[in-house]
């Protein structure tokens, strides 16, 4: 959808829809929260980007952690929003990332993290959230 195409939406129903991705990323942050996840970000990059409204970024300490965290992703996007998530990555690689849609979860083990400085790249955007 281009931005002439946005232009001729209701305006309340776009503020909802951004509301509502907003409530799923905070409820995916507070469930890897609950696992232990670490260095939890939540950015909004609906100003910047044409693909996704947020990003959640979540550090792992161990490819079965990052696993984990991924799978709990999953299920919670299921049971809470009715959302599919898909999965790319491995554990091993140390940075899995499960696409919502609107809301995309980045997984990161610290050194690849530290690597690939998704935080930096997109710092146009703004932090909704940041837990260490």
């Amino acid at each position: 959808m281009n931005r002439s195409e946005y232009d001729k939406i209701d305006p309340i129903i776009l503020l909802r829809c951004y509301l509502n991705n907003l409530q799923i990323a905070n409820g995916l942050a507070s469930a890897l929260e609950e696992k232990k996840g670490e260095e939890i970000t939540i950015l909004d990059i609906s100003q910047v980007s044409s693909f996704t409204d947020f990003f959640v970024i979540c550090n792992g300490t161990s490819d079965r952690m990052l696993h984990s965290l991924a799978e709990t992703v999953l299920d919670r996007s299921k049971q809470d929003y009715s959302l599919h998530g898909r999965v790319e990555g491995h554990p091993d690689n140390g940075w899995m990332l499960v696409d919502l849609g609107d809301v995309i979860v980045h997984l990161f083990s610290p050194d690849q993290r530290d690597y690939y400085q998704l935080d930096q790249l997109w710092s146009n955007g703004k932090v909704i959230l940041k837990l260490k």
